[in-house]
């Protein structure tokens, strides 16, 4: 039985959970910058990544996850796992060519 926090969620559960609340909201964030803006160079890619990375926090709270428990650490950890899986998945619609 995992030890459980005084939220009801265990370390392990909450880590799985923002890793993987982070990693699906960098790709859909980035799959949209391929469909929305017009280029590389468009603001608006840069904008729904960080759309992305504040939504994640009301979302985590749903989840059972208080983000005001959350340190610097963890902070940029969500901005950053989100980020990277932003740049990936539009960079990869971007060298395909695929909403171009």
């Amino acid at each position: 039985m995992a030890t459980e926090t005084d939220a009801g969620v265990s370390p392990h559960i909450r880590g799985v959970t923002v890793t993987t609340l982070s990693t699906l909201a960098g790709i859909l964030a980035g799959t949209l910058s391929a469909v929305i803006a017009s280029g590389p160079k468009d603001q608006l890619g840069l904008s729904l990544l960080a759309v992305a990375i504040l939504l994640q926090f009301p979302v985590l709270y749903v989840l059972g996850i208080d983000p005001r428990d959350f340190g610097i650490k963890d902070n940029l950890y969500v901005a950053f796992m989100t980020f990277v899986l932003w740049f990936v998945t539009w960079g990869i619609f971007l060298t395909a060519g695929t909403f171009a």
